[in-house]
């Protein structure tokens, strides 16, 4: 995809997700684990910073573990770990507070997601006439891989998100498919490879020494 002129779109707020239990790390915030001598997290708002205009982190408990990174950080407001969608709702909802209309979601633990992501997405949103653009990926067996915590997202969504939510929903493609979501198609053979395991963390490490090359 081209990379968008940032002057010639709408402000866009950016939200990280790191509201996660990190089950398969044994709990605790592998936001906060290190790769290279850094947090993952620094990763991610040193990729994600240069491609919005404000920028929230979403995380639940103490937001002082996460002070020395400069952010504003807003908890889910729906309560039991609701999962992805209410991180994107607390992070639309401080948006809108802010007076912007469309909100970039990344994930606090894939630290190489494209440096054009924000940009491709709000391009295929204005192609599209979306109020929801998502990443994806070529698949060989499913045709096309989705992202669903790497999107775009319309900040006047949020009451229906809000609702469904409230309903119990929890699935980010059945929230968005019915309301209209375009998609945005990554190459690469790792753009949002994220820390799930103690293997991906190593694995991390080799691919930011690839990266760094």
């Amino acid at each position: 995809m081209n990379q968008e002129n940032p002057a010639s779109r709408p402000k866009i707020a950016g939200v990280i997700l790191a509201g996660g239990r990190a089950t398969r790390m044994g709990g605790g915030d592998k936001t906060l684990l290190p790769i290279d001598g850094r947090p993952i997290l620094s990763h991610v708002v040193e990729r994600l910073r240069p491609q919005v205009d404000t920028l929230v982190l979403n995380a639940n408990g103490d937001p002082a573990r996460f002070a020395a990174f400069g952010l504003p950080v807003v908890p889910d407001s729906i309560a039991g770990y609701a999962g992805p969608l209410a991180g994107i709702l607390a992070g639309m909802d401080w948006a809108a507070a802010q007076g912007y209309e469309l909100l970039a979601s990344a994930a606090g633990d894939t630290p190489f997601f494209p440096e054009t992501l924000v940009a491709d997405l709000h391009e295929v949103m204005e192609r599209e006439g979306k109020p929801i653009a998502m990443a994806m990926t070529p698949d060989p067996e499913r045709g096309l891989s989705r992202h669903p915590t790497f999107g775009l997202w319309s900040v006047s969504l949020r009451d229906d998100l809000r609702a469904a939510l409230a309903e119990g929903q929890r699935k980010v493609i059945v929230w968005t498919e019915p309301i209209g979501c375009a998609k945005a198609v990554f190459e690469g053979e790792f753009p949002f490879f994220n820390v799930n395991t103690p293997e991906d963390l190593e694995r991390a490490h080799e691919l930011l020494a690839g990266v760094a090359r």
